[in-house]
C-alpha cells in the first residue's frame, strides 16, 4: 500500500472521477503555485471503485471553487487544519462562472472586444447548461 503523509494545513479534493486529476491540476492553474501538491491517481475507492485524489498544502484560498464546481460538482473538498479534517464541503454548478469557457459566436461582442471577460450564467441546471451573458449562446457542460 502507498502511504502519502498527511497534511498539518491545506485542503484534499477527494472523490475526483478516476483519470480526471491532470486536467483538474491544470483548469485550477496548480500548476502555476508554489506549494506542495500531491495527485494520487487510480486509489481503490468502495463508493467508486477508483478515483483521484488531490492534496494540496496551503489554504482554501488558492483554489477557485467555482471552477472546481463547474468542472465536476461531484469532487469533496476536506479542509485540514492541524492534521484533521476540520470542514467538509460538497460543490454545486456555480450560478455564474467567468473566465472558464469563451463564447464561440462570433457575432458575440467578446469576439470583438477582446479584453471583455466570458461571463456565463447557469440556464437549465438539470441538463447543465450554460449561456453567454451578451448573447445568450447556448453551451453544455463539457467533459473535462
Amino acid at each position: 500500500m502507498l502511504n502519502i503523509s498527511g497534511l498539518n494545513e491545506g485542503i484534499v479534493l477527494d472523490h475526483i472521477e478516476a483519470g480526471k486529476s491532470m486536467d483538474i491540476y491544470y483548469h485550477l492553474g496548480l500548476d502555476k503555485l508554489d506549494c506542495t501538491i500531491a495527485i494520487i491517481k487510480n486509489a481503490k475507492s468502495s463508493k467508486m471503485g477508483k478515483k483521484d485524489i488531490i492534496k494540496i498544502d496551503g489554504g482554501l484560498d488558492i483554489v477557485d471553487l467555482d471552477v472546481l464546481g463547474y468542472i465536476d460538482h461531484n469532487v469533496t473538498v476536506n479542509i485540514i487544519k492541524d492534521n484533521r479534517i476540520v470542514e467538509k464541503r460538497r460543490l454545486k454548478l456555480p450560478k455564474k462562472i467567468t473566465n472558464v469557457i469563451q463564447c464561440k459566436n462570433p457575432r458575440c461582442i467578446t469576439s470583438i472586444e477582446q479584453e471583455l471577460p466570458h461571463v456565463f450564467y447557469l440556464a437549465d441546471e438539470e441538463k447543465q447548461i450554460y449561456r453567454c451573458a451578451y448573447c445568450e449562446e447556448k453551451y453544455g457542460k463539457k467533459k473535462f
